[in-house]
Protein backbone atom coordinates (compact mmCIF):
# COMPACT_ATOMS: atom_id res chain seq x y z
CA UNK A 1 0.00 0.00 0.00
CA UNK A 2 0.90 3.66 0.14
CA UNK A 3 2.63 3.46 3.51
CA UNK A 4 5.08 0.80 2.35
CA UNK A 5 5.52 2.67 -0.93
CA UNK A 6 6.51 5.83 0.92
CA UNK A 7 8.87 3.99 3.24
CA UNK A 8 10.63 2.17 0.40
CA UNK A 9 10.90 5.31 -1.73
CA UNK A 10 12.44 7.25 1.14
CA UNK A 11 14.82 4.39 1.81
CA UNK A 12 15.88 4.49 -1.83
CA UNK A 13 16.86 8.11 -1.24
CA UNK A 14 18.90 7.16 1.83
CA UNK A 15 16.31 7.36 4.60
CA UNK A 16 16.21 5.25 7.74
CA UNK A 17 12.65 4.35 8.67
CA UNK A 18 10.49 3.87 11.72
CA UNK A 19 7.33 2.08 10.55
CA UNK A 20 4.17 1.90 12.64
CA UNK A 21 1.20 -0.24 11.66
CA UNK A 22 -1.93 -1.37 13.48
CA UNK A 23 -1.45 -4.92 12.14
CA UNK A 24 -4.95 -6.05 13.05
CA UNK A 25 -8.50 -5.76 11.76
CA UNK A 26 -10.97 -2.97 12.56
CA UNK A 27 -14.42 -4.58 12.64
CA UNK A 28 -16.13 -1.95 10.50
CA UNK A 29 -13.58 -2.24 7.67
CA UNK A 30 -14.86 -4.63 4.96
CA UNK A 31 -11.50 -5.67 3.48
CA UNK A 32 -8.48 -7.41 5.01
CA UNK A 33 -6.19 -4.92 6.70
CA UNK A 34 -2.44 -5.15 7.11
CA UNK A 35 -0.98 -7.96 9.21
CA UNK A 36 2.24 -8.40 11.20
CA UNK A 37 3.58 -10.28 8.18
CA UNK A 38 2.92 -7.24 6.00
CA UNK A 39 4.93 -5.08 8.38
CA UNK A 40 7.73 -7.66 8.37
CA UNK A 41 7.80 -7.47 4.57
CA UNK A 42 8.19 -3.71 4.76
CA UNK A 43 11.14 -4.25 7.08
CA UNK A 44 12.72 -6.63 4.58
CA UNK A 45 12.13 -4.24 1.68
CA UNK A 46 13.82 -1.36 3.49
CA UNK A 47 16.70 -3.47 4.79
CA UNK A 48 17.27 -4.76 1.25
CA UNK A 49 18.14 -1.16 0.38
CA UNK A 50 20.79 -1.15 3.13
CA UNK A 51 18.80 1.21 5.33
CA UNK A 52 17.81 0.85 8.96
CA UNK A 53 14.18 0.39 9.98
CA UNK A 54 12.49 0.20 13.38
CA UNK A 55 9.02 -1.33 13.09
CA UNK A 56 6.33 -0.97 15.76
CA UNK A 57 2.76 -2.25 16.00
CA UNK A 58 0.64 0.65 17.24
CA UNK A 59 -2.71 2.29 16.55
CA UNK A 60 -2.82 5.90 15.32
CA UNK A 61 -6.00 6.27 17.38
CA UNK A 62 -3.85 5.79 20.49
CA UNK A 63 -1.86 8.99 20.85
CA UNK A 64 0.41 7.77 23.65
CA UNK A 65 1.41 4.68 21.68
CA UNK A 66 2.09 6.71 18.54
CA UNK A 67 4.03 9.35 20.46
CA UNK A 68 6.18 6.64 22.04
CA UNK A 69 7.01 5.23 18.61
CA UNK A 70 7.98 8.66 17.25
CA UNK A 71 10.02 9.52 20.34
CA UNK A 72 11.89 6.22 20.13
CA UNK A 73 12.64 6.80 16.48
CA UNK A 74 13.93 10.31 16.98
CA UNK A 75 16.06 9.17 19.90
CA UNK A 76 17.70 6.51 17.73
CA UNK A 77 17.92 8.29 14.40
CA UNK A 78 18.33 11.95 15.33
CA UNK A 79 16.27 14.99 14.52
CA UNK A 80 13.01 14.98 12.60
CA UNK A 81 12.34 17.06 9.48
CA UNK A 82 9.47 15.68 7.40
CA UNK A 83 6.17 14.03 8.34
CA UNK A 84 3.99 12.18 5.81
CA UNK A 85 0.69 11.49 7.56
CA UNK A 86 -0.96 8.70 5.59
CA UNK A 87 -3.22 6.81 8.03
CA UNK A 88 -6.56 5.84 6.55
CA UNK A 89 -9.32 3.24 6.26
CA UNK A 90 -12.40 2.97 4.07
CA UNK A 91 -15.91 1.54 4.26
CA UNK A 92 -19.19 2.24 2.50
CA UNK A 93 -22.76 3.08 3.45
CA UNK A 94 -25.47 5.68 3.08
CA UNK A 95 -25.10 8.51 5.58
CA UNK A 96 -28.48 7.86 7.20
CA UNK A 97 -27.78 4.15 7.52
CA UNK A 98 -24.20 4.07 8.82
CA UNK A 99 -23.74 2.33 12.18
CA UNK A 100 -22.43 4.66 14.86
CA UNK A 101 -19.26 2.62 15.25
CA UNK A 102 -18.51 2.72 11.52
CA UNK A 103 -18.67 6.52 11.59
CA UNK A 104 -16.53 6.70 14.73
CA UNK A 105 -13.88 4.31 13.42
CA UNK A 106 -13.54 6.43 10.29
CA UNK A 107 -13.20 9.76 12.08
CA UNK A 108 -10.89 8.32 14.74
CA UNK A 109 -8.52 6.84 12.15
CA UNK A 110 -8.64 9.13 9.13
CA UNK A 111 -8.91 12.47 10.93
CA UNK A 112 -7.90 12.06 14.57
CA UNK A 113 -5.15 9.58 13.65
CA UNK A 114 -3.54 12.07 11.28
CA UNK A 115 -3.79 14.80 13.92
CA UNK A 116 -2.10 12.42 16.37
CA UNK A 117 0.76 11.87 13.92
CA UNK A 118 1.27 15.61 13.53
CA UNK A 119 0.91 16.23 17.25
CA UNK A 120 3.53 13.61 18.07
CA UNK A 121 5.97 14.95 15.49
CA UNK A 122 5.65 18.73 15.84
CA UNK A 123 7.73 19.05 19.04
CA UNK A 124 10.61 17.29 17.26
CA UNK A 125 10.24 19.46 14.15
CA UNK A 126 10.42 22.57 16.29
CA UNK A 127 13.34 21.24 18.31
CA UNK A 128 15.35 20.66 15.13
CA UNK A 129 15.45 24.38 14.53
CA UNK A 130 15.61 23.97 10.75
CA UNK A 131 11.96 24.10 9.85
CA UNK A 132 10.38 21.07 8.26
CA UNK A 133 7.45 19.75 6.27
CA UNK A 134 4.21 17.94 7.09
CA UNK A 135 2.47 16.25 4.16
CA UNK A 136 -1.07 15.02 4.87
CA UNK A 137 -2.71 12.46 2.60
CA UNK A 138 -6.29 13.57 2.13
CA UNK A 139 -8.22 12.46 -0.96
CA UNK A 140 -10.20 13.69 -3.93
CA UNK A 141 -13.04 13.10 -1.47
CA UNK A 142 -11.54 15.89 0.62
CA UNK A 143 -12.42 18.34 -2.14
CA UNK A 144 -15.86 17.19 -3.33
CA UNK A 145 -18.97 15.33 -2.20
CA UNK A 146 -19.38 11.63 -3.00
CA UNK A 147 -22.24 9.29 -2.32
CA UNK A 148 -22.01 6.24 -0.06
CA UNK A 149 -18.85 7.36 1.74
CA UNK A 150 -20.10 10.37 3.70
CA UNK A 151 -18.02 9.47 6.75
CA UNK A 152 -14.90 9.19 4.59
CA UNK A 153 -15.70 12.48 2.82
CA UNK A 154 -16.19 14.20 6.18
CA UNK A 155 -12.87 12.94 7.54
CA UNK A 156 -10.95 13.88 4.40
CA UNK A 157 -12.52 17.35 4.29
CA UNK A 158 -11.51 17.70 7.93
CA UNK A 159 -7.90 17.06 6.96
CA UNK A 160 -7.97 20.11 4.70
CA UNK A 161 -9.02 22.28 7.63
CA UNK A 162 -6.36 20.69 9.81
CA UNK A 163 -3.72 21.30 7.13
CA UNK A 164 -4.65 24.97 6.76
CA UNK A 165 -4.66 25.53 10.52
CA UNK A 166 -1.30 23.81 11.04
CA UNK A 167 0.17 25.80 8.16
CA UNK A 168 -0.71 29.04 9.93
CA UNK A 169 0.42 27.87 13.36
CA UNK A 170 3.73 26.42 12.18
CA UNK A 171 4.74 29.04 9.63
CA UNK A 172 6.71 31.03 12.25
CA UNK A 173 8.87 27.91 12.69
CA UNK A 174 9.45 27.53 8.92
CA UNK A 175 7.44 24.30 8.93
CA UNK A 176 5.40 23.81 5.75
CA UNK A 177 2.09 21.92 5.85
CA UNK A 178 0.41 20.62 2.69
CA UNK A 179 -2.24 18.07 1.77
CA UNK A 180 -2.34 15.62 -1.14
CA UNK A 181 -5.58 14.54 -2.82
CA UNK A 182 -5.23 11.26 -4.74
CA UNK A 183 -8.12 9.57 -6.47
CA UNK A 184 -8.52 5.80 -6.10
CA UNK A 185 -5.41 3.70 -5.61
CA UNK A 186 -5.22 0.12 -6.87
CA UNK A 187 -5.10 -1.66 -3.50
CA UNK A 188 -7.49 -3.82 -1.40
CA UNK A 189 -9.11 -0.64 -0.06
CA UNK A 190 -10.77 -0.30 -3.47
CA UNK A 191 -10.50 -3.80 -4.91
CA UNK A 192 -13.10 -5.53 -2.74
CA UNK A 193 -16.64 -6.85 -3.11
CA UNK A 194 -18.46 -4.13 -1.07
CA UNK A 195 -16.98 -1.44 -3.32
CA UNK A 196 -17.85 -3.35 -6.50
CA UNK A 197 -21.41 -3.80 -5.21
CA UNK A 198 -21.90 -0.03 -5.19
CA UNK A 199 -21.83 -0.18 -8.98
CA UNK A 200 -22.98 -3.73 -9.73
CA UNK A 201 -25.09 -5.53 -7.14
CA UNK A 202 -24.30 -8.86 -8.82
CA UNK A 203 -20.56 -8.78 -9.65
CA UNK A 204 -19.59 -12.04 -7.98
CA UNK A 205 -16.01 -12.63 -6.95
CA UNK A 206 -13.16 -12.65 -9.50
CA UNK A 207 -12.42 -16.35 -9.75
CA UNK A 208 -11.40 -16.80 -13.38
CA UNK A 209 -14.42 -19.03 -14.08
CA UNK A 210 -16.61 -17.19 -16.52
CA UNK A 211 -17.16 -14.05 -14.47
CA UNK A 212 -14.46 -11.97 -16.10
CA UNK A 213 -16.93 -9.95 -18.18
CA UNK A 214 -18.76 -8.80 -15.05
CA UNK A 215 -16.19 -8.20 -12.34
CA UNK A 216 -13.72 -6.10 -14.38
CA UNK A 217 -16.62 -3.79 -15.28
CA UNK A 218 -17.33 -3.25 -11.59
CA UNK A 219 -13.64 -2.83 -10.88
CA UNK A 220 -13.34 -0.10 -13.48
CA UNK A 221 -16.35 1.69 -12.04
CA UNK A 222 -14.91 1.42 -8.54
CA UNK A 223 -11.68 3.01 -9.69
CA UNK A 224 -13.69 5.98 -10.93
CA UNK A 225 -15.42 6.54 -7.58
CA UNK A 226 -12.52 8.60 -6.25
CA UNK A 227 -11.52 9.22 -2.69
CA UNK A 228 -10.86 5.81 -1.18
CA UNK A 229 -7.16 5.35 -0.52
CA UNK A 230 -5.39 2.25 0.76
CA UNK A 231 -5.67 1.74 4.52
CA UNK A 232 -2.34 2.33 6.13
CA UNK A 233 -1.71 2.75 9.81
CA UNK A 234 1.96 3.32 9.20
CA UNK A 235 4.30 5.88 10.53
CA UNK A 236 7.95 6.19 9.66
CA UNK A 237 10.72 8.27 11.10
CA UNK A 238 13.28 8.17 8.30
CA UNK A 239 16.68 9.78 8.24
CA UNK A 240 18.32 10.73 4.96
CA UNK A 241 22.09 10.57 4.61
CA UNK A 242 23.98 13.77 4.21
CA UNK A 243 25.03 14.21 0.65
CA UNK A 244 23.34 14.29 -2.72
CA UNK A 245 20.02 12.70 -3.56
CA UNK A 246 18.72 12.14 -7.05
CA UNK A 247 15.78 14.53 -7.06
CA UNK A 248 17.44 17.87 -6.47
CA UNK A 249 14.25 19.67 -7.34
CA UNK A 250 12.81 18.49 -4.06
CA UNK A 251 12.39 21.49 -1.78
CA UNK A 252 13.47 19.54 1.28
CA UNK A 253 16.77 18.68 -0.38
CA UNK A 254 17.37 22.27 -1.39
CA UNK A 255 16.89 23.32 2.21
CA UNK A 256 19.42 20.74 3.32
CA UNK A 257 17.03 18.51 5.24
CA UNK A 258 18.21 14.99 5.64
CA UNK A 259 15.78 13.24 7.97
CA UNK A 260 12.15 12.52 7.22
CA UNK A 261 9.09 11.01 8.89
CA UNK A 262 6.11 9.35 7.26
CA UNK A 263 2.87 8.13 8.78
Amino acid sequence: GQGRSHAVRLAQEGADIIAVDLCQQIDSVPYPMATPEDLEQTVKDVEALDRRIVATQADVRDFEALKAAVNEGVAELGRLDIVAANAGISSVGRADELPEQTWQDMIDTNLTGVWHAAKAAIPHLKAGGRGGSIVITSSAAGLMAMQNIGHYVSAKHGLVGLMRTLALELAPFSIRVNSLHPTTVNTPMIQNAPTYALFRPDPGEPDGRGRGRIVPHAQRAARQMGGADRHQQRAAVPRLRRGPVHHRRDAAHRRGMHRQVTS
